[in-house]
């Protein structure tokens, strides 16, 4: 069973059917996380459990399969190995799931007999892990004490002499200065990520962009402070945790303070626009995918487009968490980026699927019609066949095309 008992963080224990009692001591308990996992088993025994901090790994309470899983990490010392045992206990295989933050996912068998590994497959078969960046949990203090992690990727470090070099670590001085990107997670009451390889962040170090992802207030898996810190604070302490962020940053040295881009899809296109608004001196330029323009429209649907928010969120759970459209439609008002679209000057690009029902498309065409009235750096692009993101390759590439080139023109360097 999953239980606090009294403290910040949720932790792993057992409990006894016959007495009704919750172990005193956790079986499993994370410093700085929440246990978030699942009970390792095969037909008749518990072997471990599986479970995730900043990444993945494994308590295994079976000898063997502890002395297994250190024979495994003796052979792949560079990444994390999660071991995967047979239905069958006979059998001689295991299968095992290796991934770092610059290789996805790889599948292989281990032969308990021979030491030997067979490969199954991969995800991203055609990425180099020497030419990835590598990815850093960073913690920094919002303004008003709340510790904060983040996820730091910085650009690997490539001979400009040599274009086809294998980049190595970034040394400390390529860590200075540079173009970056503030990259807000959706949501927002979710984990953010987790160490491992990453499509869009690889993609943005792979441009030269130091990328910056903070776990801000309200995101889960830290602790219920900090998970409640986040309630109702849409545009306000939400916000001034993602703007320490980018000031983290250019304290360190890290970020250049004139070139950093905010960015984000859904809750964090939410956020890129009032980090405009809010920041405008820091944010330079701003990214917003099928990102929630108004508060107030996630309750009020439309006539042609209804949410797919179900009925019991919206009357219960986000007046909790976001907010109640009568008693606090003043905050909802002040917070609301459509109401603040005057204030936004710096260039933007909006994307938007024609199919979206979770943010549908409507947020997107009224702040639009608002921003393009005064701010003339706006590029606006539907996909008339998406949804909540982009499932289409070409639709991908396409956007991601407009990121690299709208980057460069604010942000990048020749």
């Amino acid at each position: 069973m999953l239980s606090a008992r009294g403290k910040d963080k949720q932790a792993l224990h057992t409990f006894d059917l016959a007495t009704g009692q919750l172990s005193a001591e956790p079986l499993v308990v994370l410093a700085d996380y929440d246990f978030s996992g699942s009970l390792i088993t095969t037909r008749d025994k518990l072997l471990g459990v599986r479970y995730l901090s900043d990444a993945r790994s494994t308590v295994w309470f079976d000898s063997k399969m502890k002395a297994l899983q250190a024979a495994i990490d003796a052979a792949l010392p560079a990444t994390v190995n999660l071991v995967d045992v047979p239905a069958r206990a006979e059998a001689p295989w295991v299968l095992v799931r290796s991934y770092s933050d610059r290789q996805p996912d790889r599948y292989t068998l281990y032969n308990l007999d021979t030491g030997k590994f067979n490969p199954v497959g991969s995800t991203h078969e055609r990425v180099d892990p020497a030419r990835m960046a590598e990815q850093e949990l960073v913690r920094y203090t919002a303004r008003d004490g709340l510790p904060v992690p983040a996820w730091l990727t910085l650009p690997p470090a490539v001979s400009a002499a040599v274009p086809t070099a294998v980049p190595t670590a970034v040394p400390t001085a390529q860590r200075k200065n540079l173009p970056m990107v503030v990259l807000v997670h959706g949501g927002p009451y979710v984990r953010g990520k987790e160490w491992g390889w990453s499509a869009d962040s690889q993609f943005l170090a792979s441009r030269g962009y130091a990328v910056l992802e903070p776990e801000f207030r309200g995101s889960t898996g830290f602790g219920s402070k900090h998970y409640r810190a986040g309630w109702k604070q849409w545009g306000l302490k939400m916000q001034d945790d993602i703007a320490d962020a980018a000031k983290w940053a250019i304290a360190q040295g890290i970020a250049d303070p004139k070139r950093i881009c905010i960015a984000g899809a859904s809750y964090g296109g939410y956020a890129t626009l009032m980090g405009l608004a809010n920041d405008p001196a820091l944010f330079k330029c701003g990214i917003n995918w099928v990102g929630v323009t108004d508060i107030n429209l996630l309750y009020t649907g439309h006539w042609s487009f209804t949410s797919d928010a179900s009925a019991g969120f919206l009357k219960y759970g986000a007046p909790t968490l976001i907010g109640d459209p009568v008693r606090d439609a003043a905050q909802l008002r002040a917070t609301s980026p459509l109401q603040q679209a005057a204030r936004i000057r710096q260039p933007l690009l909006l994307a938007y699927g024609a199919a979206d029902r979770r943010v549908p498309l409507y947020h997107g065409k009224k702040f639009y019609e608002a921003l393009k009235e005064h701010n003339p750096s706006v590029e606006w692009v539907v996909y008339q066949e998406e949804g909540h993101g982009w499932s289409l390759p070409r639709n991908r590439i396409d956007f991601w095309s407009r990121v690299e080139k709208f980057l460069q023109r604010h942000v990048g360097t020749p």
